[in-house]
């Protein structure tokens, strides 16, 4: 029986092991999009399933902004820096005048960086679109074209594929260098049923390319990244810098201690601390400024434990912090807020490194909620 039990045992090691080296092999490629009725979205849906058709590829969906869209307002946000860590991109946009759309050119104008260093060449890339009346729409698509050529990144056509399936009794947004889908055309549920079969063949000819091009170009961002994973642990930064975290304090109200919008998380706390506020009043008045100090750490700390609550335990989800505003509770003529705040900077740097270096505003109050001499409201990105 023992013999049998390890035969077993060494089994299902070998399965797992096969498993893990399939998933590694396999490509994986961000499908990005703006979308502002939700049209390109059922394009990106359909792309994706394409991608993962043949089980060579994995597809994630996310989108370049929030939207307040319902649809989409739930849509993970790519950040900049994510884009290289990829081995393809799917891009899909509106059409805007025979142009990209102004959400995806936005995005586009702040990839400077990532042309600096060349993060993007030799990637391969597709694009997909959703037109109004259809017109225009290869020149959308050459001048989306464009912009990645820019970056050396490999175009990859859609080529003429799927047209024995298509119904040739309507309209079609069929294109020889990606799917677009004809938004406007009456009584017909866009994207239409073609249109999705060749979204779908779009992606499956993507994950194809993108798997053989997998390994063969510089990808120093996935370097970084990967090397910034071995590496951080947060838990283990807080054991060993001694940083313990508060209980995360209850509402006192009709509001959340956190909310999460897209990849973005947003929190504000003020100093309290085993149930209480710790060193209440007005610095100048009934608080020095070393006690306001002491207020700020405990309220940073706060906000990390409610951060730590919004990502399930895991701090090492949290890709940056991307902003902190300090409002202090100051008599008028008060001007060194800025040293005050350096707490909460310096905390957050010490817990996170560099992903802790954020954007940061501090300003004075005539008073704070519940005697608070400090108040911090931030907002961090996470996976």
């Amino acid at each position: 029986m023992k013999n049998i039990s390890k035969i077993i045992s060494v089994f299902l090691l070998l399965i797992m092991t096969q498993s893990i080296m399939a998933q590694e092999h396999k490509a994986k490629v961000l499908v990005l999009f703006y979308s502002d009725n939700g049209g390109t979205y059922e394009l990106a849906k359909e792309i994706s399933k394409g991608i993962e058709n043949k089980g060579n590829a994995q597809a994630i969906i996310k989108q370049i902004k929030v939207s307040t869209n319902p649809k989409l307002k739930d849509i993970p946000v790519a950040s900049i820096e994510e884009l290289a860590t990829y081995d393809g991109i799917a891009f899909g946009s509106p059409i805007y005048f025979g142009n990209i759309s102004t959400g995806m050119s936005e995005f586009l104008s702040k990839t400077v960086s990532l042309w600096t260093n060349h993060s993007l060449e030799g990637m391969p890339a597709t694009v997909f679109m959703s037109a109004g009346s259809g017109a225009g729409k290869e020149l959308a698509i050459q001048s989306f074209w464009n912009s990645l050529a820019v970056h050396g990144m490999v175009l990859v056509s859609n080529g003429i594929r799927g047209i024995e399936n298509v119904n040739k009794n309507i309209p079609q947004g069929n294109t020889v260098l990606g799917v677009t889908s004809l938004a406007s055309v009456k009584n017909v549920e866009r994207p239409s049923e073609s249109e999705r079969y060749i979204a779908r063949l779009q992606g499956e000819n993507f994950a194809k390319v993108a798997t053989a091009l997998k390994g063969t170009f510089a990808n120093k961002a996935a370097t970084n990244n990967s090397s910034n994973e071995k590496s951080a642990d947060i838990n283990a930064v807080l054991k060993q810098k001694q940083i313990m975290l508060l209980q995360v304090p209850k509402p006192a109200g009709n509001y959340q201690p956190f909310v999460r919008s897209g990849n973005l998380i947003f929190i504000n706390q003020v100093a309290l601390k085993d149930g209480k506020i710790l060193n209440p009043g007005k610095l100048g008045v009934t608080l020095n400024e070393d006690q306001v100090k002491e207020a700020t750490k405990a309220t940073m700390l706060n906000v990390l434990s409610v951060l730590n609550e919004a990502v399930g335990g895991d701090l090492d989800r949290v890709k940056r912090c991307v902003q902190l505003t300090g409002i202090f509770n100051t008599k008028d003529d008060y001007t060194k807020h800025a040293d005050l705040m350096n707490v909460a900077s310096d905390l957050t740097v010490e817990v996170f490194g560099e992903k802790g270096k954020h954007a940061r505003a501090t300003l004075g109050a005539s008073s704070i909620p519940v005697n608070s001499s400090v108040e911090i409201q931030a907002i961090f990105e996470v996976e």
